[in-house]
């Protein structure tokens, strides 16, 4: 089969891989109908982690099953399924407690619970950026979808960035009339603040400086701040009298870059402990990883990234933090979608066929105007 293959930093090619196939009775292979490639897939991309040359890439995936398991019998041949990002077993301790995004089998990575498809160091399974993908535990982690071709691609964000946009708003500590300031207007960000809107937020604030992604920030009811033409906190407190806000959802991760593009890992935490009230919540789903090797400075190179804790402290806020629990979502979504309360499909930018992945990670890294968004559709390679 055709997959997206890591080849080193800027370099993914398109490949004849093995075919994905059954390996347990749990299993099911299914036919990928959408995959996306993610603002998380840039990291990889980049060379700022540890992903081995010739992974296949991709967790962000959906499809029709092609093949079940002999121990599969909730998930049928010709299921339409959006599949979560996190591989989980279903069985212990965390997965029990709606903790599938920290699986604690799933995963022989020394030191890290959890799995994912096609990550670095989320075990070794192949991604879904491929014609067909092997899904583990599959009773367990596919999510049913209403049959047919209908709202694709909105029920592709499923995999990922909505349930983890909504997580970083649940990790908050959210309730409804809270304002949200959401730093961060990549997909996820652009989730983040659909999420708060949709859950009643009187205000979102999103923090970008990417015109086309403040333009999908005000399509979704959000308030566009530009940091490149000023001081996001101050823009933020002068807009609501010095009050501040609630709740702050980090959706930039440990790549943060100021408007001259320096890299400073720690700015978002930094930005969201002054602009949030005391207090108030922060939810951080932006990736932070263990070690960074490519990083600007000694300390962050080690994971260690020096932010305003003291201010932190003494503000009285929270702060949640770490991957979503996909399946803790999915399924409200998806029938959010239904129901047309949610159109997280907005954000696509451009759907390609699979040959053309490395034009689209090209131009997504670049940050090129208007690629906001990138489907792949294998069946059209």
């Amino acid at each position: 089969m055709k997959a997206v293959v890591y080849r080193g930093p800027k370099n993914v090619a398109v490949e004849e891989v093995p075919d994905a196939t059954i390996q347990a009775p749990t299993d099911v292979v299914i036919r990928v109908t959408t995959t996306n490639i993610c603002g998380s897939d840039l990291h990889m991309y980049e060379g700022r982690t540890p992903v081995e040359e010739g992974k296949v890439l991709g967790h962000e995936n959906m499809g029709v099953v092609q093949e079940v398991g002999s121990g599969v019998d909730r998930i049928k041949v010709g299921d339409r399924v959006s599949v979560p990002f996190n591989i989980a077993c279903g069985t212990c301790r965390n997965c029990t407690e709606g903790w599938t995004s920290f699986c604690l089998r799933a995963n022989p990575t020394e030191g890290m619970d959890g799995a994912a498809y096609g990550y670095a160091n989320m075990g070794p399974y192949d991604g879904g950026q491929a014609e067909y993908l092997r899904v583990p535990w599959a009773d367990f982690n596919l999510l049913h979808l209403p049959e047919g071709t209908e709202h694709e691609n909105d029920f592709t964000m499923l995999s990922d960035i909505f349930p983890t946009g909504w997580h970083g708003v649940e990790l908050s500590g959210f309730q409804v009339g809270d304002r949200v300031a959401v730093f961060g207007g990549g997909p996820v960000g652009l989730m983040a603040a659909h999420s708060a809107m949709i859950r009643g937020a009187s205000e979102v604030f999103l923090v970008d400086k990417e015109t086309d992604r403040l333009a999908l920030a005000e399509k979704y009811g959000a308030t566009p701040i530009d940091f490149s033409a000023g001081d996001p906190v101050a823009q933020i407190l002068d807009a609501t009298g010095g009050r501040g806000v609630d709740r702050g959802v980090e959706a930039v991760g440990y790549q943060a870059h100021d408007s001259s593009g320096e890299e400073h890992p720690e700015l978002v935490l930094d930005n969201l402990t002054q602009v949030v009230r005391s207090t108030g919540g922060i939810g951080v789903v932006g990736v932070y990883m263990p070690a960074d090797p490519g990083a600007s400075s000694e300390l962050s190179q080690e994971g260690r990234i020096p932010w305003q804790f003291g201010t932190f402290f003494t503000k009285g806020q929270s702060m949640g933090t770490g991957q979503a629990p996909v399946k803790r979502y999915n399924r409200q979504l998806r029938d959010l979608i239904v129901d047309g309360k949610a159109n997280p499909g907005l954000i696509t930018s451009h759907e390609l066929g699979l040959d053309q992945a490395v034009e689209g990670y090209q131009h997504f890294d670049d940050r090129d105007e208007g690629w906001t968004k990138v489907l792949l559709h294998p069946a059209s390679a």
